[in-house]
């Protein structure tokens, strides 16, 4: 069990020559968002992340206070494609499909 403040170690094979991988999350913070929106360039990729207060049918403007922005390279986007991808195949695979 993962106690709290201590970080998340992923082991590898030494035998590999793989490095063992410690996660720290001593600087973490935590976001709540209900909405997002990528944005690109050649050379970076960046993620928006926010939350709208309502969203009525027949309004006219829906305002989002956005509150984070990642940016990433175009590799580390495509991993995280990828791991987003593998996570939601296994949700609906354990909850069933989602709807968009």
């Amino acid at each position: 069990m993962i106690k709290e403040n201590e970080p998340v170690v992923t082991q590898r094979n030494p035998a590999d020559g793989e490095p063992t991988i410690v996660w720290d999350d001593s600087n973490m913070q935590t976001s709540f968002a209900n909405v997002c929106n990528v944005l690109g360039t050649r050379e970076e990729v960046m993620i928006l992340f926010g939350s709208n207060q309502a969203w009525q049918v027949g309004q006219k403007e829906v305002k989002v206070s956005l509150s984070n922005r990642v940016v990433l390279n175009p590799y580390a986007a495509k991993r995280l494609h990828m791991m987003l991808d593998m996570a939601l195949r296994q949700y609906e695979d354990r909850f069933g499909p989602l709807k968009t």
